[in-house]
């Protein structure tokens, strides 16, 4: 397997790492057989969320599912279980189950960096807003269940482009171009980690290097979470 190994190549290595025919793999992430195979044939590829269960079930880091290079994933230790813990005691200061307002904001299907104005095909629908909200203010919808349980699967997000950020703060970043994921952000001296608040899942570690390269793209910090009830 070459350095720059392409991520249905990765799929199908580790599956048969494993001794897994597709139709096990299959079971374990919740899908068909079929959707295993068009991602080993390069038919489609995985979402960001499935990704990241492909991480957790072969104990991979993300640039290495990527295929970018052979990279071995870390657990989290006990200072970052700990930080996490912490910033998750806070979340529900932010979290709102009945909207209401009289400006609207879109909700978006994906989030492309450095794409400040979306096709009709991009906005899922609009949700009341309370305030002008500006162009730099949007919605997502949330798939998957890596940030349980203050964000659930279904959730939609509010994030402001323009804001910054500091550890621990929830924000909506783009990895190497692909479809935004809701992560957990905290700074180390040598690049960032992008953290789920589901244990379940492994932690996203990118260099500085990588932050630059790839690149890793924090298009928001994430200001409020809207559920059903």
């Amino acid at each position: 397997m070459g350095e720059y190994a392409e991520i249905k190549d990765r799929i199908k290595q580790l599956r048969l790492s494993k001794g897994w025919s597709q139709q096990t793999l299959a079971e374990k992430l919740g899908v068909t057989n079929v959707a295993v195979s068009q991602w080993e044939r390069g038919v489609k590829q995985p979402k960001m969320e499935m990704r990241e269960a492909l991480c957790d079930l072969f104990n991979v880091n993300m640039e290495y599912l990527n295929g970018n290079w052979d990279k071995i994933s870390r657990l989290l230790s006990e200072d970052e279980a700990k930080f996490l813990d912490a910033k998750r005691s806070k979340s529900d200061a932010f979290r709102t189950d009945i909207p209401i307002g009289h400006y609207r904001i879109p909700v978006l299907t994906t989030v492309a960096a450095g794409k400040p104005i979306f096709a009709e095909e991009d906005v899922l629908e609009w949700i009341d807003y309370d305030k002008e909200p500006g162009a730099h203010v949007r919605a997502c919808r949330i798939e998957g269940n890596s940030m349980i349980p203050r964000i659930q699967n279904g959730d939609t997000v509010i994030f402001d482009s323009e804001l910054g950020w500091e550890d621990g703060d929830v924000v909506i970043a783009t990895v190497n171009g692909d479809h935004a994921t809701c992560k957990r952000i905290k700074k180390y001296a040598d690049g960032i980690a992008l953290l789920s608040d589901n244990a379940n899942y492994a932690p996203m570690y990118f260099s500085e290097k990588e932050v630059n390269e790839l690149p890793v793209k924090i298009i928001g910090r994430v200001t409020e979470v809207r559920g059903k009830l």
